[in-house]
């Protein structure tokens, strides 16, 4: 069936739901596990009267930022190795959330993609966008979406 499953993560209480039915899964096929976190990158304006940031509070920022990723993929991966799952921990840096996670997905040979889902609808979907809509329409591998 799978051989090997990406499920991405970001830490909150609804992708936890989505890496435990990963892990799950995984166990019941047999399939080795990607646990990916996308990082972005820190958000920096110029605009005129506007908050100026030193390119040492972005490095730390950003920093701070891959360390809790790292954290949270180190964890994925205790738990499915716990199981007997072979896992692999993996945090990428971009601002492109749904094309890094398949672009993972395809680096790690990966034949299916697990992801949460807030389930956000109309206007709040448009104003806040849906990575996870985004992969699901556009992926090549198969994707599960849980909420």
């Amino acid at each position: 069936m799978y051989k090997r499953i990406l499920v991405a993560t970001d830490g909150s209480t609804l992708s936890k739901k989505a890496v435990r039915n990963a892990i799950d899964l995984a166990g019941a096929v047999g399939a080795d596990l990607v646990a990916l976190y996308v990082v972005p990158r820190y958000p920096v304006s110029y605009f005129e009267g506007g908050v100026t940031i030193s390119m040492q509070d972005v490095e730390r920022t950003e920093k701070q930022w891959s360390e809790k990723g790292q954290a949270v993929v180190d964890a994925v991966q205790q738990a499915a190795q716990a199981e007997g799952i072979k896992a692999k921990a993996v945090v990428v840096r971009s601002d492109l959330v749904a094309e890094s996670i398949m672009a993972a997905a395809k680096k790690h040979k990966c034949d299916l993609v697990v992801m949460a889902s807030h389930g956000r609808k109309g206007i709040k979907r448009v104003l806040l966008g849906s990575e996870t809509q985004h992969v699901l329409t556009h992926s090549t591998v198969p994707v599960l979406v849980l909420r």
